[in-house]
Formats: C-alpha cells, structure tokens, sequence
C-alpha cells in the first residue's frame, strides 16, 4: 500500500477550503517537496518474477502431502473400505471397457486404443489425485476432438496430442493458470457440450442403421446418412434400435424400491457392458462360417501396448512428418484440448465435491501426469469422465484405490478378452454411445439460463449453432468470444446514477458511477458527466467514487479532460469518497490538478461549508 499523503497535502485535500489561496498554497508547498511527492505516489513495478519463483518451504512435508495426495489417505486407509473400492473399480471397469472401444471408434482409432487409454490414467490419479470419484479416460468430446485432425493420420498424432496437451495441462497447474477456464461461462458450456453430444450421436447413426461411409462432422453425418439411406440394413437397425430402447429401460432400474433397490442399482450401473456381452453372445450364435447378420467390430489386438516415447516424427502414406509439422496439423487442438480437458475434470471435482474444497492445482498436475505417462502407453488425450464418475460415486467408492481395480480389469480385458471383441457389433457400440448422448444434450441448461438471464441464450445458442456448423473449436472460440463482449460492453457501459442535492446555499450535481472504471467506459463517463452538467445548471459537480476500487491511465486521463471541459461551463468538479488507491493514480498524473479536488470521509454537508460562490478551484 502506498505511505499516507504528506500532511500539507491533507490539510488541502480534507480539511481545508477549495480556494484559489489555498490551491496556490499547495502548489508551493507542492513545489517545494516534488520529490516528497513524487514517493508518496509512486507505483512499484508488477512482481511477474514472483509467479515462477518457488516460495519458501517448497519441499516441506505439508506440500508434498499436498501434491502427493495419496500420502495423506493410505495412512489412514480402512480395510472395510476395500471390499467397497474394488466393487466400485469392477462396476467402473465393465463401464469403461465398452466406452473405451467406442470411444475409440468415435476417434478414428483402432478398438484398442480406447482401451490403452482407459487404464494408466487410474494409476497415476491413484497416486496424484485428490477426488474419490473421479476416474480418469476417454470421453466423447476428447474423441470427437481428436477424430477431427487424426482420423486421416493415424494413432501417432494421438499419442502426441495426448503427451502435448498432458505438458501444457501441467504447466498451466504448477504456475495456477487454471483460472483461463473461467472464460468460459456456463452458457458456452453448456452449448459446447450440447453440440459435442448432437456431433457424436449423428456420426454414429450410420453404424446403428449400418450404413457404409464414414463421417462425424455433423452436416457430413446426416448428408451420408440421406445419400447411403437406401442401404440400411434390417438386422442391425432392429438390433441398434432395440439396444438403446433396453438401456434407457435399465436406466430405470435403479429406482425400484424393496428388496430389489440393490439389484436394481448394479444392473443399471453395469447396463452397457450388459448390453455388449448380449450383443457379442447374439453375434456369435447367429454367426456362419464366421459370417454374422451383423457389422462386427472386428479383429482387435491382444496384449498390452509397447512402452515407448511418444512419437516426434511419423510416416502416414508415404509422407514423413518432423516434430513441426506434426503440431502443424494438430492445429488448435494443441490449446483447445487442454482447456476442455481441464474444464471437464475440474466440473467433476466440483460436481462430487459435496460442500469440499477443491484443490484445482492439484486436479490439473494430476491431470497432465494422467495423459504425459498415458501417452508413452499408447494412449489418446483423456479426462475426467462424468459419466463413469457417477458410476463410481454410486457404487460406494471410498478411495482413489478403486482406480487399481479399473485398471486391473482393463489389463485383463486386453490380454485375455480380445479375441471375443471381434463379435461386438458395431450398431450396438453405436447405441451405447447414443443412448449416453441424450443426456449430454442440455435442454435443462437452455432453460435455466432462459429464466436467469434472457441475453445469456445468445451465447449458448451462437456456441450450439458455430459448433454443430463450424466445428467444436471454432464454435467454442467465438462463442467465448461473443460472450467477452458481453462483458466489455458491461464494462464499458457502468451505470452511473446522479441526483441534485442542495445543501447550504450551494446547488451539487452528484454523480455516482457504479463500478470500477477501466479504459473502454472512461469516454462514457465523461460524455455522461458533461451532458448531466449542462442539463443541470448547478454550481458544482461532485463525482462520489465509493464503488470505484480502480482506475487505470486512460480513466485518469479522461477525468483530468472532465475538469477541462466542466470549466468552460464554469463548474467547478470534486472527487467525493475515492480511495486511497484510485486517488494515487491521478495524483501520479497530475497532483496539481487533482490533490485539491480529492475529498475523503466528509459529507456534502462539509463540502458545501467548505464551498464559497466567491472562491471556486481554478485549473
């Protein structure tokens, strides 16, 4: 905080008379102590050092409990829990294994690499990560994201999209740039994850109605759907459609009440891996000679993924592709998935967090450690998902040790179960994942936000329509940008009250701005005070700067031009209950001009008693 006014100052600013006397008293003592004055004011210099500095006690034992968080619950680990840990990490793993293969469909990608993706991300949370419920792996808006640069290009980009966007999660968490997400409001969000979800289900009609093509951008979806409409074929319609009408039952099932509560939650909880594993038994009875009434999913590699570096360089059609040109043609994913990323994980956190703090730092470097190790796995970008940490959250899970289950199923999944994932029927990995869409579409938040506040729709809808038409990253860009000027037209706009006081024998102009004042709406004060004051013909206008906790250069500027132009109609212009702060940034333009005018914790009684018709400030 800047040192308290010199008291030849204050005995101007507070408590002596605004005459010319006065002013001219100041000004020598002003002259006579400019260096006295020029320290009072003075500004440091922004410490931006200090945000790569690491504070004293960086390897203390309370940090590294802190960024390790499993040394502070697997000390006080309860052995009851376990039983409920791995229930809940199988319930998760027979949820993920069938995600995990859809998902990766949905990416472009080999079946298996949903899988590679869905286990090392338990690992590393278990030990990184602060939220019980939260399970870390694909998701549909990380698959859709990816699918758009590495469908033509291959696993290869996927694994560096995912190491790229672990490097910069984790960066932007160990210097607490987590803030970035809050640029994006609800309403973009919520349009973002709505056209996410729309994207995702069209690009999957095809495999439910089994039609040739291959597409999932939303308009391409639909136009190979209208083109290829002829060619549906009966059985994987009838077994598509059927699957998703069973899972919405089994959605259901969770609501009975008795002695089939239990029953009815687990097999709600367990419905797509239910539905697949019938799907796989129907295509397989049904198959001959190896030929099933259905579009199977086809030869899926056995075994773990090889351990590796993520790839630097990758041959894709004979063309050899350097580090660069890589990241050339990952684009904007290179940011994009990163804030979607934390966005996701951070709104889990929160959405389980029931009435708990959350350590959004910690959430980020857990995050970025899940996809940097993921990526030397084979694993594509990954999250939070909210869906298998509802599951999670139901199934009664005490610790982050039910990620090991998951992780362990997932392993044996891959090891011992993928030679049967050959029978899965591709229509019935698309009902999953249509059946998961529905409610990712949210009509709730459209009208939460209709009956809140009528102008946010605009954003939510621009975001919806950019994003189903455009893309999801150009969506999302300009609905954040259509919502920041919004919030510029705000700032620039304050509301800015006034009202006519008469005290003592001197008529006030009192105006009152509503905020604080930054460079966009210094010209709207100004053309709102002048514009008042030659509506009202008082003798002096007070501005009252009770809610202004900062002006910067411009605002300072503009109000010295206030007294400009206020004095060629012959009024005189206070500062009433500004800050000590705010004062100090006109005083470091001009202290001659403003000292004087600046009046703090007196009323307009005073002000007025200090006013004569005889003696008015002079620039």
């Amino acid at each position: 905080m800047a040192p308290n006014l010199p008291d030849s100052v204050l005995s101007v600013a507070v408590d002596g008379p605004f005459s010319r006397n006065s002013i001219s008293h100041q000004s020598k003592q002003g002259a006579r102590k400019n260096e006295d004055a020029e320290d009072d004011y003075s500004e440091e210099l922004p410490q931006l050092g200090e945000l790569f500095k690491f504070r004293n006690g960086c390897c203390s034992t309370k940090l590294i409990k802190k960024r390790l968080p499993i040394l502070t619950w697997l000390p006080n680990y309860n052995r009851q829990y376990l039983v409920e840990d791995i229930v809940a990490g199988l319930t998760v793993g027979l949820t993920v294994i069938p995600q995990g293969i859809a998902y990766a469909v949905v990416a472009g990608l080999e079946p298996q690499y949903g899988l590679y993706s869905a286990f090392m991300g338990c690992f590393v949370y278990f030990v990184f990560g602060s939220c019980k419920d939260i399970t870390i792996g694909p998701t549909a808006i990380m698959s859709l994201m990816v699918q758009i640069h590495v469908a033509n290009l291959g696993p290869p980009f996927a694994m560096l999209s995912a190491f790229l966007a672990g490097c910069i999660i984790l960066i932007l968490g160990l210097l607490n740039l987590g803030f970035l997400v809050q640029f994006i409001s609800m309403p973009v969000t919520a349009g973002f994850t709505s056209a996410a979800a729309i994207t995702i289900a069209s690009g999957q009609v095809k495999s439910l109605l089994g039609l040739p093509g291959k597409s999932n951008e939303f308009l391409d979806s639909w136009e190979n759907v209208i083109h290829n409409i002829q060619q549906t074929k009966l059985w994987d319609s009838l077994l598509g459609i059927g699957t998703i009408v069973v899972l919405l039952l089994m959605m259901q099932l969770k609501n009975l009440d008795g002695s089939w509560k239990t029953f009815g939650k687990y097999i709600s909880l367990s419905r797509n891996a239910i539905v697949v594993i019938g799907g796989t038994v129907l295509a397989y009875c049904l198959s001959t000679d190896g030929v099933a009434p259905f579009q199977l999913t086809g030869n899926v590699t056995s075994g773990l993924p090889p351990v590796q570096l993520p790839p630097f360089s990758a041959v894709v059609h004979n063309q050899t592709y350097s580090f660069t040109d890589m990241v050339s043609e990952l684009g904007t994913s290179v940011i994009a998935l990163p804030l979607i990323a934390i966005l996701e994980s951070i709104a889990i956190a929160k959405a389980f967090s029931k009435g708990k703090s959350i350590d959004a730092t910690q959430e980020m470097i857990a995050l970025g450690l899940c996809n940097i190790v993921g990526s030397f796995f084979s694993s594509m970008p990954v999250t939070g998902s909210f869906t298998r940490s509802a599951v999670n959250n139901s199934s009664g899970v005490r610790t982050p040790a039910g990620g090991i289950t998951t992780g362990i199923i997932v392993l044996l999944a891959l090891g011992l179960l993928a030679g049967t994932f050959f029978y899965i029927p591709k229509t019935v990995l698309a009902a999953v994942i249509i059946a998961a869409m529905f409610f990712m579409v949210e009509f709730h938040a459209a009208a939460e936000i209709w009956r809140t506040k009528k102008i946010d729709i605009i954003p939510f809808f621009v975001t919806l329509i950019t994003c189903l038409l455009l893309g999801l990253e150009y969506g999302m860009v300009i609905g954040i940008g259509v919502n920041m000027c919004f919030v510029l037209y705000q700032t620039s706009r304050p509301t800015i009250r006034h009202y006519i006081e008469r005290v003592g024998n001197v008529d006030m102009l009192v105006v009152v701005p509503d905020q604080s004042l930054v460079y966009s709406s210094a010209e709207y004060l100004k053309a709102r005070v002048v514009k008042l004051s030659q509506q009202n013909p008082v003798e002096l206008v007070v501005i009252d700067g009770y809610a202004v906790n900062y002006i910067d250069s411009t605002v300072a500027k503009i109000l010295a031009g206030i007294i400009e132009d206020l004095k060629i109609q012959e009024r005189p212009v206070l500062f009433w209950n500004w800050q000590r702060a705010v004062q100090h940034t006109a005083f470091r333009l001009d202290a001659e001009l403003f000292v004087p005018r600046f009046k703090s914790g007196s009323s307009l009684d005073e002000i007025a008693k200090c006013w004569s018709l005889d003696n008015r400030i002079e620039a």
